[in-house]
């Protein structure tokens, strides 16, 4: 059996996935994957998260070297809010880029 992109993917369309954002349920086709480790191309051995359509475009696309080292040193998901956003806020400095600047 010769495999195609269609075949390997085919799968993928017809499923449901959860938004990592919302917790929406969605069809795959309306979802984006969300590599944590920004390597979304290679595939092997690789499981994805998943954003709604509409949480990915709230999202901010810019580059993101080093966020997810600093996501984690901060204790995201392992520990409460206000410890995280206090370390967050401890370890990000000013020279990396953020979104909301033109």
């Amino acid at each position: 059996m010769t495999l195609t992109p269609s075949t390997l993917w085919d799968d993928d369309h017809t499923r449901r996935v959860t938004c990592i954002a919302c917790g929406e349920t969605v069809d795959r086709d309306d979802a984006r994957e969300y590599d944590k480790h920004g390597e979304r191309w290679d595939r092997e051995d690789k499981t994805f998260e998943y954003l709604c359509k509409p949480c990915d475009r709230e999202c901010c696309h810019q580059p993101r070297d080093g966020l997810e080292r600093t996501l984690v040193a901060a204790g995201a998901g392992r520990t409460d809010r206000r410890t995280f956003l206090r370390r967050y806020g401890e370890l990000a400095t000013d020279s990396e880029p953020n979104c909301e600047d033109p």
